[in-house]
């Protein structure tokens, strides 16, 4: 907790990031995950166990969530830092920002899982 009530734009992000990440291992409108070189080469059942990761990641502090939206986080997975992170974008095409991520209709969620050393 920041110390400060999120605003309701700030709370809708939220709840939409963690719809998102509540069903990864799923299709959904929302958007879709990614996962870098360095974690694909840990292979399929390290990356599923990511997946299972940052579906549960409840680790929200002031410096990881300044904006109280819930598109962050680090954990520790066999020895690494790893890093997650939610973008948006205005369409599916990912071709644009959006403008409005409280908005589902105006927003596309891009999840990266990588290595910290890789960012």
């Amino acid at each position: 907790m920041t110390g400060r009530l999120a605003s309701a734009p700030a709370r809708q992000v939220a709840a939409l990031n963690d719809a998102l990440r509540a069903g990864l291992l799923a299709p959904s409108p929302l958007g879709r995950a990614f996962v870098s070189r360095g974690v694909a080469a840990l292979g399929a059942e390290a990356v599923l166990a990511l997946l299972r990761a940052v579906q549960a990641f409840d680790a929200f502090t002031p410096g990881n969530n300044p904006w109280q939206e819930r598109d962050y986080g680090q954990l520790e997975f066999a020895g690494e830092a790893v890093l997650w992170k939610i973008d948006y974008y205005a369409s599916a095409a990912c071709e644009a920002g959006s403008e409005n991520p409280a908005d589902p209709a105006q927003s596309y969620r891009i999840l990266t899982i990588m290595l910290a050393h890789e960012y």
